[in-house]
């Protein structure tokens, strides 16, 4: 839902291109009601690709819908996809939904240097974790589950983070928020709902904020500082 109403947002805004990299089984260009113009680009590996375009074969999707095999961890590859794909677009919004946690800082601050290379990357939609939320997701039984697909992505300040690199935050929602939106049960373990009863009013709404997905927008001071630079270059 979080993400759904940014993306609607974005379009409302001018966006003209999705990029959604790591697309996985996403179905959002076949449910949700796009403008046909929309230029909707899937990343995945090659096999994800082979298998979502058997099931989805019968489908028929609400926008323009391609969809690409390139493996985002290659530099180069990254690069080039970046700088070839949709061309005409004027306004492209990246979502990496469930990407993040699973890269190495050093790995989100290459893709984000990519990104920002390309003056058409508007926006940004990824997850959000408060600090707060690292010690249960790095809890040795978890971790264990987790071992074949770690999550690797613990920045001290997430906003500070992406802020560094680039990104500005335009709007953040939080799931617990939205669970109670639509009178659904936020996530959360057994003991932490036991707690609810007994802590303050205030403690109660910041703890519905810990996660959720943040849409971050290019931070046009940098952009000018650079061009600035690069004009003081020549």
């Amino acid at each position: 839902v979080i993400i759904d109403r940014f993306i609607e947002q974005s379009i409302k805004e001018g966006v003209d291109a999705v990029i959604n990299l790591g697309a996985g089984l996403d179905t959002r260009p076949y449910r949700m009601s796009l403008p046909e113009s929309l230029e909707w680009i899937e990343v995945d590996y090659p096999n994800i690709i082979a298998h979502k375009n058997e099931l989805l074969k019968r489908e028929r999707p609400k926008c323009k819908l391609t969809r690409v095999a390139v493996d985002l961890t290659v530099g180069q590859k990254r690069k080039e996809f970046f700088d070839n794909v949709v061309p005409q677009a004027k306004k492209v919004l990246i979502l990496t939904e469930g990407v993040i946690p699973y890269l190495s800082p050093e790995q989100v601050t290459e893709l984000s240097t990519d990104l920002l290379a390309q003056q058409r990357f508007t926006y940004w939609i990824t997850e959000y974790f408060h600090k707060k939320v690292y010690r249960i997701l790095t809890k040795s039984i978890r971790t264990l589950k987790m071992k074949n697909a770690p999550f690797k992505f613990y920045p001290e300040d997430w906003f500070a983070f992406f802020k560094n690199l680039g990104w500005v935050e335009k709007e953040t929602r939080y799931t617990a928020e939205i669970a109670v939106e639509f009178n659904r049960k936020p996530p959360m373990p057994w003991w932490a709902e036991f707690i609810m009863f007994f802590i303050s009013k205030k403690m109660k709404e910041e703890s519905l904020r810990l996660v959720g997905y943040v849409i971050f927008k290019r931070d046009q001071k940098q952009d000018n500082l650079t061009d600035s630079t690069i004009k003081g270059a020549w």
